[in-house]
């Protein structure tokens, strides 16, 4: 049926292009689009992370002479990072800091130990320590507080030692 009283000669679907499909446009667009997008979102977080980082540390010799509290700050950041207080590791037990792969124990008083927190079974955070023992929760895993050693499995390895150190009565990862 066509429409005789129209003065407009009826629409004719437009040609596509030689060699090009709808299909292959809309495919090649959506490919432009998914490749900007990655690139939008991935590109600018590397790049700037470091220069970031490395602007907001201040440099070793930094500290003035009038700032006492600065050069304080300047000689324990040069030292390591500090983890806790002497007082807050008790005797013949330890701390862990899941947040620092570390665990500190005191095996007897005044002797400062320090481990990887990370289970030498699968991975998992060890999570405690007590009577004398640092302990896995995932598998039951137990380490010595002295030297790391397996003293239950299914661990076959021991917990590699970290190195701290004492300054005062604070203790520092370095």
């Amino acid at each position: 049926m066509t429409n005789a009283t129209s003065p407009h000669p009826p629409a004719a679907a437009p040609e596509p292009a030689p060699g090009l499909s709808r299909r292959a446009v809309v495919v090649g667009v959506g490919g432009v689009a998914a490749a900007g997008l990655l690139t939008a979102c991935g590109g600018g977080s590397t790049a700037t992370a470091p220069a970031t980082t490395a602007a907001a540390e201040p440099a070793p010799s930094a500290p003035s002479a009038s700032s006492p509290s600065s050069a304080a700050s300047a000689a324990s950041a040069a030292s390591g990072t500090e983890l806790t207080s002497t007082s807050d590791v008790p005797v013949g037990g330890g701390t862990v800091f899941a947040d620092k792969d570390v665990v500190v124990t005191q095996p007897t008083a005044g002797d400062f130990k320090a481990f990887s927190a990370t289970c030498t079974h699968q991975g998992c955070k060890v999570k405690s320590v007590a009577d004398g023992v640092i302990v896995c929760p995932c598998h039951g895993s137990k380490f010595a507080i002295a030297d790391g050693a397996v003293t239950a499995g299914p661990a076959k390895s021991p917990l590699p030692e970290k190195t701290i150190s004492v300054e005062g009565d604070s203790i520092l990862l370095t």
